[in-house]
């Protein structure tokens, strides 16, 4: 299948969760066989139209960031590429109308794909959302939001994050932490909930780690050094996958806090590998939502309830993988992709 990623902003670009989604979705489909083109600002040297890097074609649409430039020069591109289906962020919103138009040339679908709504633009988001054919979102949180504009039910669809399961399943345990928080540390971390927990449990034997690194990660220490765990608590920073796996199987829990999730990938793989989870409910994170039909699950309001969890973690077996998330796996989850990306192409040759 040819299909066209576009996003103006890519992985290389800069550091973020959405651009890092699409890439590892687009790499994945190209390792498998598929034709992938990825339609984006430059971020390559030279003045080639185009890249290659890890089996996807990076196609260059503008050579900087100009959202009314990109949508205009887009359509033109995706002439070029002539993809089966068009798999668009909605970054920026006037990309999404942009392909639609491109779309409706070549007879194409149009996927967008919705991380999140930042606040703005919402006229933006609100045609970005009645132009494409289906709309991916990560988790019901962010479908919510999605409905919100008007957008019927059966557009929508839920495509989470994924998994490495043969990682999880082969790495070796590293017993380093009993208890866990995973994330990078910016100013939706809240870590501090998560370190307050934890003061409260001082007189119990326990070891932590924080997993990431970020702007807060300086002010999450000298919470950590003021309530006198500081030396129980081990800041880890950033580590990858090969690294994180382990000590996560070798954890007895994790704790999510972060006041923002669309989804809460770091809660996954953790869950993934048989942590038990607890999760402090916030408005803006969608993290509740992995947990709900857990039984090692729990879902808390305030630091001294995570505590509380922590405590009744204790008579819970420790597991060191969990396969009933194991339908998160890479494959499976890719293979959802491919499904919408089917039904889309399907519905489009009906009119």
């Amino acid at each position: 299948m040819r299909v066209a990623f576009v996003s103006a902003s890519t992985a290389h670009h800069r550091e973020a969760r959405h651009p890092a989604r699409l890439r590892r979705v687009a790499e994945r489909l190209a390792a498998d066989g598929h034709d992938v083109t990825y339609c984006c600002v430059q971020w390559w040297g030279g003045d080639h139209d185009a890249f290659e890097y890890e089996g996807v074609t990076y196609r260059r649409v503008t050579s900087d960031h100009a959202p009314r430039a990109f949508a205009s020069k887009l359509p033109f591109v995706l002439r070029k590429v002539a993809p089966d289906v068009i798999h668009v962020a909605t970054d920026p919103p006037l990309a999404v109308s942009a392909a639609k138009t491109a779309g409706r040339v070549l007879r194409t679908p149009v996927v967008a794909d919705w991380w999140t709504t930042p606040d703005g633009d919402g006229g933006g988001y609100r045609r970005a959302a009645r132009a494409a054919d289906e709309i991916l979102v990560p988790s019901r949180t962010v479908e919510t939001q999605v409905r919100e504009y008007g957008v019927a039910a059966d557009a929508v669809r839920i495509v989470p994050d994924s998994v490495d399961m043969a990682l999880v399943r082969d790495v070796p345990v590293d017993d380093r932490a009993d208890l866990v928080y995973a994330r990078r540390v910016d100013e939706h971390a809240n870590v501090e909930n998560f370190l307050l927990a934890l003061a409260e449990l001082r007189t119990r034997d326990w070891r932590a780690v924080v997993i990431g690194d970020g702007p807060e990660r300086a002010a999450a220490e000298r919470t950590a050094a003021d309530l006198r765990i500081d030396d129980r608590v081990e800041f880890l920073g950033t580590l990858d996958p090969e690294e994180r796996v382990p000590v996560l199987k070798g954890a007895h829990v994790f704790v999510q806090t972060a006041t923002w999730e669309p989804f809460a990938t770091d809660l996954l793989w953790a869950l993934a590998c048989g942590c038990v989870g607890i999760v402090e409910y916030q408005a803006g994170s969608s993290a509740h939502e992995l947990v709900e039909g857990d039984p090692r699950g729990s879902l808390v309001t305030s630091p001294q309830e995570i505590a509380d969890e922590i405590r009744a973690a204790a008579d819970l077996e420790r597991w060191a993988v969990d396969e009933g998330y194991a339908n998160y796996d890479h494959a499976a989850v890719e293979r959802r992709y491919l499904d919408c990306y089917r039904e889309a192409v399907d519905d489009y040759g009906i009119f």
